[in-house]
């Protein structure tokens, strides 16, 4: 019997505007064991999610261009609905009312920025499990 490599995990889609802090996520998180395919805003991660398979979808609220964390949800609950429960949103926003409303509306779990690796890590986890 030959002995094969596990197959890597499918990635987690990670939609970050602010370029530091998605390079400070994937970091953590890769070396966590978790590989990351990053998107800089909500449409290129709506664009990701028609043509690759992700384990899940960390995605700020509020990105550039149009569409907010809250229309990935949306589209992925029409288009992709196993990823429904599979993430969790960033924000450093929960002042605003409309966040405040998509997050109640959609029930994904999120975390505040700023947070720590640590929580993160454990979030992560909660939500996707160990990469295997």
């Amino acid at each position: 019997m030959v002995n094969r490599p596990a197959p890597a995990p499918a990635p987690l889609l990670l939609i970050e505007d602010e370029r530091s802090v998605m390079d400070f996520m994937r970091m953590a998180l890769e070396r966590h064991g978790d590989p990351c395919v990053t998107a800089s805003s909500a449409v290129e991660g709506m664009r990701l999610l028609q043509s690759q398979s992700f384990r899940g979808v960390i995605s700020d609220m509020r990105t550039p261009g149009g569409a907010s964390g809250a229309d990935v949800h949306d589209w992925i609950a029409a288009h992709r609905p196993e990823l429904k429960n599979k993430m969790l949103f960033i924000t450093g926003d929960t002042v605003n009312e409309d966040t405040l409303k998509a997050l109640s509306d959609t029930g994904v779990p999120y975390i505040e920025k700023p947070f720590r690796v640590r929580e993160l890590l454990r979030v992560v986890e909660e939500i996707f499990g160990r990469a295997q």
